[in-house]
């Protein structure tokens, strides 16, 4: 397939887009050493990094032996927005690379995310990329099953009217690359070498036709695939 094929541009949120992985995984962290399950950096993004913290009730109700409750979750959700809003930043070259995708398919760009969709709109707000996903910008949350399942991304591209097997999608998680691959789509793996993305041979296994490390090649690459 050749970039003149695909119809529409479909990237995940969080370690694609915007570099927010430690942000709210410190954040994570930190209320569950509260609650009596201490775990390492390395261990908290190994565990949660691609995955809603809503989807691991069963998880850390094991670990913590304590109930997970909703004001638990939003709690949570308010101090990990107060930390994204103080320190969130886009991923390295990921503005210039949206702009040019942007252009190149006349606006049909989409964000699909397994994030809550206050943090994605408040993420791309801070960072100055909303501008190019205006209405365009689509949670798992809001969908009867969230990534690994496809339904976010295949209500993304038929919300752009795209044909799922023309788009190309964004991801850098094993869970986001199932997603995308069950949807249809041509998947690229992003993984720069820093914590919290996932590592090529894994998103190759996940089904990822192109890896890549940084976000200033993704405009050129899609050319080639």
């Amino acid at each position: 397939m050749n970039d003149k094929s695909f119809e529409a541009v479909l990237f995940d949120c969080d370690g694609v887009l915007v570099d927010s992985e430690r942000i709210t995984n410190g954040v994570l962290r930190e209320m569950l050493g509260e609650l009596g399950w201490q775990l390492s950096v390395e261990e908290c993004m190994r565990i949660f990094v691609g995955k809603a913290v809503k989807d691991e009730r069963a998880l850390i109700e094991r670990h913590t032996g304590k109930p997970f409750s909703e004001d638990w979750l939003a709690e949570f959700r308010e101090r990990r927005n107060r930390g994204l809003m103080e320190r969130v930043q886009p991923i390295r070259n990921a503005l210039q690379a949206v702009e040019q995708l942007h252009a190149r398919h006349q606006g049909r760009v989409a964000v699909a995310s397994g994030a809550d969709l206050p943090k994605v709109e408040l993420q791309l707000r801070k960072t100055g990329l909303m501008r190019f996903f205006e209405g365009r910008v689509f949670s798992g949350h809001d969908l009867p099953r969230s990534k690994p399942a496809p339904d976010v991304y295949l209500a993304a591209a038929a919300a752009l009217g795209a044909d799922p097997a023309r788009c190309m999608v964004v991801e850098d998680t094993v869970t986001g690359v199932t997603a995308g691959v069950a949807a249809g789509a041509t998947v690229f793996g992003y993984s720069p070498p820093e914590a919290g993305h996932d590592a090529p041979d894994a998103l190759r296994r996940a089904g990822a036709s192109v890896i890549f490390s940084d976000m200033a090649d993704l405009p050129a690459l899609s050319l080639r695939c």
